[in-house]
């Protein structure tokens, strides 16, 4: 298992069905690769001690959201940070990736973090090995964040043009869009660290507002779950919609953790109860879900919501 060793039980990814046999179409061709790796986001593109830094699920504690710690870690192990340029994980050795990993694993466990916890580490990540390398369309995540942020600043089009293989004008408007994107999210989470998010006993949440984008406010949201406020609560996070036939309603993204998803914790049951009670909508998944309320009855639904988190969770 190469830089990943210290696992020996990495599972089959979660794609299955039809879509496991995609993919392993795909590699039969060529066209891409699926290996457990590293989990975290930025394999391609970012440095090593961003990695880290960004890292949520699991969280490293005394790593995540610190990146003077992180650079400290990672010189204390003896990573060279730099070359011509700030290294990315793809510009290791297989040994360094794995001293890496292994310290990262004794760093948790030191620290009382569970075996269980540690696993999601490493996961079944996907490989383009026909884009080019260190670019945001090598690796399917980054990929994926790429067109969406095409979606979410509503030139959806650019993404699919990429899709269809336009490496030249679409390419540059999107890798434009992901800039833009990754601006507006620095804006957010430093709104919610000066601003600060209010706790409630099963619940914490913000209110960005005009402040942050409708279309984003989630993903800022899941950014800040684990730097922010109490961890072992979920993230309500309002923002005033953007669409013109919504200008009096309240867009809510909500966000959790597999701890809290241990725990009995199904957002989207929850969101979806809470809002049809002041008459709006809203559903989702168990670990991140929406709704979508009128302004008026903010205060009520926190209070619904909260209610139904304890249900879940207190069982």
């Amino acid at each position: 298992m190469g830089a990943v060793g210290d696992l020996q039980h990495v599972k089959e990814g979660r794609l299955t069905g039809a879509n496991r046999t995609i993919l392993k179409i795909g590699a039969q061709n060529k066209e891409l690769s699926y290996t457990p790796d590293l989990a975290f986001f930025g394999k391609q593109t970012r440095p090593i001690f961003k990695l880290l830094e960004y890292a949520t699920d699991p969280y490293l504690t005394g790593l995540t959201g610190n990146e003077d710690a992180c650079i400290t870690f990672l010189k204390g192990i003896g990573i060279r940070l730099q070359g011509e340029r700030w290294r990315r994980w793809i510009d290791l050795e297989e040994n360094e990736k794995q001293k890496i990993v292994s310290s990262l694993i004794q760093h948790q466990i030191t620290r009382g973090i569970p075996a269980h916890r540690l696993q999601r580490m490493v996961q079944e990540v996907y490989t383009l090995k026909n884009e080019n390398e260190g670019t945001e369309l090598r690796d399917a995540q980054e990929y994926s964040t790429l067109l969406n942020a095409t979606a979410r600043y509503d030139r959806a089009e650019i993404g699919l043009n990429v899709c269809m293989g336009d490496r030249e004008d679409a390419l540059e408007d999107a890798q434009r869009l992901l800039k833009e994107h990754r601006r507006n999210l620095v804006e957010g989470m430093k709104f919610v660290k000066e601003n600060g998010v209010v706790e409630l006993e099963h619940l914490k949440y913000f209110d960005a507002g005009n402040r942050i984008r409708d279309t984003i406010v989630g993903i800022v949201a899941g950014m800040s779950h684990s730097t922010i406020g109490n961890r072992n609560l979920p993230i309500i996070a309002f923002a005033r919609a953007s669409t013109p036939h919504e200008k009096e309603g309240l867009k809510v993204s909500a966000r959790a953790n597999t701890n809290l998803l241990q725990r009995g914790l199904n957002l989207g049951r929850a969101i979806h109860t809470a809002a049809e009670k002041v008459n709006g909508t809203g559903g989702g998944h168990d670990i991140a879900a929406g709704a979508t309320i009128s302004l008026q009855t903010k205060n009520e639904f926190i209070k619904h919501l909260n209610e139904e988190i304890k249900k879940q969770t207190t069982k």
